[in-house]
């Protein structure tokens, strides 16, 4: 521990999940123990946190088992590290203030991105992995404790708002089209297209130099064309194999990567040209689908299961920030004893791109209102 250690308080705003169950499990606490970094780690002081889907899911515990999907059981299945009272939040943006033993105090004053992997292994397979925000505390707090090797200086003049709505989001969408191996010149169909996730495979793709096309909800068509997609379909369509035979001109969808799932699930299947490739990574529609084998088997599908991603994807996601191929979309910024209301408006998915929680004290200093602009 540093001599700055010395001058930090002693207890920090955050909010705390206390167990499994509805928007009471989340508490507000201005009494929280600010966390010392042990070695090899460092202290942020949080500016911006990023909201996400995991967290609500985690929060009603709605990931099941296998064998009963309605179970309520947290995102790790196996081998659970997830204990209450846990501060949630993955998409940490803020200061290094304090340093751990083994890292040096050069490192003070630097403002970072933090990847929120928790990486149990040294290569980067993604077999035991674990997150920020479920393993350990994570940024919906004043100061957060993590890996020095996990906190990344980005080259950006993005505001601190604007950097937090990549961490989660992107990693997960990079994962998903590495996992799917998506290539310049392929197409790719996008649902949930104008959430954090599918926001930023609509960016993502266009960065490998594919073709992206998007399903998304109604009134949101034009902010994700402005991101980059070719063609977008309007959620509920009839029929939706053939909305997308005719955005595309009957050319043939490479990839569908899927984050609503529910009852679309076959049809996107069936969109797929012949050796077609579909990623998933969430399903905000419903988890449990019908799938026709014989639509996998006679197209001869590759389907693919994700969750979070690598260090090399990180490293990639912050190579795309600075090169300026991807851009924010603040959704909306939210002060963090305000976390309630933030989680309702991110349930009710009203917005495009992300919604970002910002501690009471930056936004009384003016960082969130400026950062939103």
């Amino acid at each position: 521990m540093n001599a700055m250690t010395k001058t930090l308080p002693a207890t920090m705003a955050a909010v705390l999940l206390t167990g499994h169950g509805g928007p009471e499990k989340l508490v507000y606490r201005s009494d929280v123990k600010v966390p010392a970094p042990a070695s090899g780690e460092v202290l942020v002081k949080v500016s911006a946190c990023g909201m996400n889907n995991t967290d609500v899911w985690v929060r009603q515990g709605a990931y099941g088992t296998e064998e009963d999907a309605a179970a309520v059981s947290t995102w790790r299945r196996q081998g659970n590290t997830l204990s209450f009272p846990r501060i949630q939040g993955t998409d940490t943006v803020g200061t290094i203030v304090a340093v751990g033993e083994g890292i040096a105090d050069a490192r003070i004053g630097e403002r970072v991105m933090v990847d929120f992997s928790i990486y149990n292994r040294d290569d980067d397979s993604l077999a035991d992995i674990d997150y920020m925000g479920h393993g350990r505390d994570g940024g919906y707090a004043e100061y957060q404790a993590v890996p020095a090797e996990n906190a990344h200086v980005v080259d950006t003049t993005l505001s601190d708002v604007e950097l937090a709505t990549f961490c989660c989001a992107y990693l997960t969408g990079e994962q998903m089209l590495e996992r799917a191996a998506l290539r310049a010149g392929e197409r790719v169909l996008v649902t949930g297209a104008s959430g954090g996730v599918g926001s930023g495979i609509v960016q993502l793709a266009r960065a490998r130099g594919a073709i992206p096309y998007a399903v998304v909800g109604k009134g949101k068509e034009q902010a994700v064309r402005d991101i980059g997609a070719e063609a977008v379909i309007t959620r509920g369509v009839a029929d939706l194999p053939q909305a997308v035979a005719e955005v595309t001109g009957g050319r043939p969808i490479d990839v569908v990567a899927d984050l609503v799932g529910g009852a679309v699930f076959n049809d996107l299947l069936r969109i797929l040209r012949p050796e077609g490739r579909y990623t998933t990574a969430g399903a905000i529609a419903g988890p449990v689908v019908q799938l026709d084998l014989r639509t996998m088997y006679l197209k001869q599908l590759q389907l693919h299961g994700s969750s979070q991603g690598t260090r090399a994807d990180f490293r990639r996601i912050v190579g795309y920030i600075e090169a300026k191929k991807i851009r924010p979309l603040v959704g909306g910024v939210y002060r963090l004893s305000d976390f309630h209301h933030a989680q309702a408006d991110f349930i009710a998915k009203d917005f495009v791109g992300k919604l970002v929680v910002v501690p009471d004290a930056m936004w009384k200093n003016g960082a969130a209102p400026e950062s939103a602009r």
